[in-house]
């Protein structure tokens, strides 16, 4: 009889939609993606999504930092306007961002140029200014040029607007700033058609991100796009829940940005059931949205800065999933589990120290992934149960603690050093306290990340 695999050994299966990595434009939008002549580099530094047939449902997660910039607030305002209260949902008809300069911490000044630039979207699409959502990022404290982003919306609207993958395409190019690979995330589903049957429904989504990345909503800026039928509230829920599993379980380096944004937009132009009164409807959207979402996160995980290799920390047998979320978030965040992966050192007592310090997310993170406000109000912050005498841990495929088992088990360190020689290199724990599961990514922390960013305004 052959011996039952340890599922310790083995990634743990997904049962979210494939994803392509491809920008699929769903119907109802129209993308580009330029040059301003903002970066110094002359690169494409310019995108704008515009959704055709006028305002649709938008929501949005923004960075908590209270340095937030000119376009986080501005984007805030825009949504409470359109939307009321919470200031994270309403309408929008168009998403532009700018690549190069953050314009976080330029003061009033900056205000005024990110004000002006969705006036000047506005006049050219012949919206109102609270219909535009805005994206920046690039070197803090710089402020926007704003006559050539001016310029640009007048070249680019409406006849450089295209309802193209491609146009979505460069959309994700004009975004990157130390990205050394284009962001791109596409599920196509079929969802229950209003007027009866089904009908095919495409999630779409791009990003940017490979530094000032830690989890605390959002973690950089990326916009999802769909063409299935949702409220702005139902929209926010969705996008929320996702991001809370997602791009809230995503560490570069442990610096949340001062920028960080996304954007979900639903055109309605598939012809689906709305998802707001249709459980089946709701569930299949969801899954879609953190599809994307999850696909995304892992692509900029891989890509961080200086990045050789992406994290995964997969964890199982939890008290609950908040803490097995917690435990994989501890993880990918320590810098010395980091830095051991990077030397494809099998060094599990990194791996077992950054568990018994994890931390429960905040109380908003708890409430978005499924908790009651009570709930999350009391497990907020909390540390999560560990208990060393039942806790196993893989590297790579390799056991390398066995608390049950006596503690640590006879790791063939030379083997485990070829396993971590890969694009991803996988931990495994199991907390043997219940059901509880969770993931997190990460990446390396590498000479080229401190090289990098001790000259990046140098």
């Amino acid at each position: 009889m052959q011996p039952v695999p340890d599922p310790m050994l083995a990634p743990l299966p997904h049962t979210l939609p494939e994803a392509q990595r491809a920008a699929r434009m769903p119907a109802g939008f129209a993308a580009a993606g330029t040059t301003a002549g903002i970066k110094v580099s002359g690169r494409p530094d310019f995108a704008l999504v515009v959704a055709t047939g006028g305002p649709v449902p938008a929501a949005a997660v923004f960075t908590p930092n209270r340095f937030a910039a000119a376009p986080v607030r501005l984007s805030r305002a825009n949504l409470q306007a359109t939307g009321g209260s919470p200031a994270t949902c309403g309408y929008a008809t168009a998403v532009v961002a700018t690549s190069g300069s953050a314009n976080a911490a330029t003061g009033e000044a900056g205000d005024a140029d990110q004000a002006a630039i969705g006036r000047a979207l506005a006049d050219a699409l012949g919206t109102d200014p609270a219909q535009v959502l805005h994206l920046s990022t690039g070197i803090i404290g710089i402020r926007l040029p704003v006559d050539k982003v001016v310029a640009t919306i007048r070249r680019v609207v409406p006849d450089g607007l295209e309802a193209s993958d491609s146009a979505f395409g460069r959309a994700a190019v004009s975004l990157r700033t130390t990205d050394t690979t284009t962001k791109a995330a596409s599920v196509a589903v079929r969802l229950p058609g209003a007027a009866g049957g089904t009908v095919a429904v495409t999630v779409s989504g791009i990003a940017k991100g490979v530094g000032m990345i830690h989890p605390r909503m959002a973690t950089m800026l990326s916009v999802v796009l769909t063409d299935a039928t949702a409220s702005p509230a139902t929209l926010r829920t969705l996008l929320r829940g996702a991001a809370a599993t997602t791009w809230d379980q995503l560490s570069v380096d442990g610096d949340t940005s001062t920028n960080d944004t996304v954007f979900a937009l639903a055109s309605g132009a598939a012809g689906a059931r709305s998802a707001d009164d249709d459980p089946e409807t709701r569930a299949i959207l969801g899954a879609a949205i953190t599809a994307v979402a999850r696909d995304l996160a892992r692509q900029q995980a891989r890509d961080g800065e200086g990045a050789t290799a992406l994290i995964t920390c997969q964890v199982t047998g939890a008290a609950d999933d908040a803490d097995a979320r917690a435990v994989a978030r501890a993880v990918i965040s320590s810098s010395l589990v980091k830095a051991a992966v990077h030397g494809k050192d099998a060094n599990w007592g990194r791996i077992a120290g950054a568990a018994g310090n994890a931390l429960v997310a905040e109380a908003t993170v708890l409430e978005a992934a499924g908790l009651g406000p009570e709930e999350a109000a009391s497990r907020a912050g909390q540390a999560a149960a560990v208990d060393p005498a039942r806790m196993r841990i893989a590297i790579a495929g390799h056991l390398a603690y066995d608390g049950a088992g006596g503690g640590p088990v006879g790791i063939d360190k030379a083997a485990a050093r070829v396993a971590m020689d890969a694009e991803e290199v996988l931990v495994r724990v199991d907390l043997g306290l219940g059901h509880g599961t969770g993931e997190a990514f990460g990446c390396p922390l590498t000479e080229a990340y401190v090289r990098e960013n001790s000259e990046y305004t140098t």
